[in-house]
């Protein structure tokens, strides 16, 4: 009996991930052309091909990516882009949160692991589907969403690596223009919302651009500019109970 227990056990899990990768595809959808184009990026930037694919697996986050890649083209140390990074991606933490409270009928050995792999759009989908924390193995569906997440990345950005290997120069050079696109698309949304947050971006170039030319590096302007701009931000965004009101 407990060896039918057991299959019928794996059996369910194996489902529930195969159920959580189907409700993950749409993302591999996204990331792949954005994994391409890290990869070219990071490889034209000097990266190796084991560098930036370990770089894509340990680190796991686009944006901080980009900004970190062009840190490196630009010759900054890695201290300045380690904080740089960190406080771009300040907001996991609060995600984590969230996420192991949503699975707080599970032991932390297993919604803790799930949280190195939360991104927005993993995060995004994971709350959209809540019910699925209250199932017995809630963390292989999760797991499944977050590997089709993961998997697309990572191997996205080892295949743009070896295409910025034999892309023509004229073309790889070409695509240092999907950083500045990318965050651009980031911050549109945000301006349909609240003009507030394009003073922000507007504030945080001027602190950027003002503490390079008071001779700080590119790197401790980035970090200087994204902390004042955030922290300009906790006064200029007003919260959701007022947008409410």
């Amino acid at each position: 009996m407990a060896e039918v227990s057991e299959r019928i056990n794996i059996s369910g899990r194996g489902k529930m991930f195969r159920k959580g990768f189907v409700a993950g595809s749409p993302i591999i959808f996204g990331y792949i052309p954005i994994a391409l184009t890290y990869g070219v990026l990071a490889y034209q930037s000097g990266l190796t091909l084991f560098e930036l694919t370990f770089m894509s697996a340990a680190v796991f986050a686009g944006a901080a990516q980009f900004l970190g890649v062009s840190m490196v083209a630009a010759g900054v140390s890695a201290a300045e882009i380690i904080i740089a990074v960190f406080v771009l991606n300040f907001r996991h933490f609060v995600m984590s949160l969230s996420f192991v409270n949503q699975m707080k009928a599970h032991a932390k050995k297993r919604k803790l692991p799930l949280t190195l792999f939360l991104t927005d759009e993993t995060f995004a989908l994971s709350s959209i589907h809540k019910k699925e924390a209250k199932e017995p193995h809630a963390f292989w569906f999760y797991g499944g969403v977050m590997m089709a997440a993961y998997s697309a990345w990572v191997l996205g950005s080892l295949a743009g690596g070896l295409l910025g290997n034999v892309m023509p120069k004229a073309l790889s050079d070409s695509m240092g223009i999907a950083l500045y696109a990318m965050f651009i698309g980031l911050l549109v949304p945000s301006l349909k919302t609240s003009i507030a947050v394009g003073g922000i971006a507007g504030a945080a170039m001027i602190i950027n651009s003002t503490a390079q030319w008071a001779g700080l590096t590119a790197g401790w302007s980035i970090v200087i500019g994204t902390i004042l701009g955030g922290l300009l931000g906790v006064f200029l965004l007003p919260d959701e109970e007022e947008e409410e009101e």
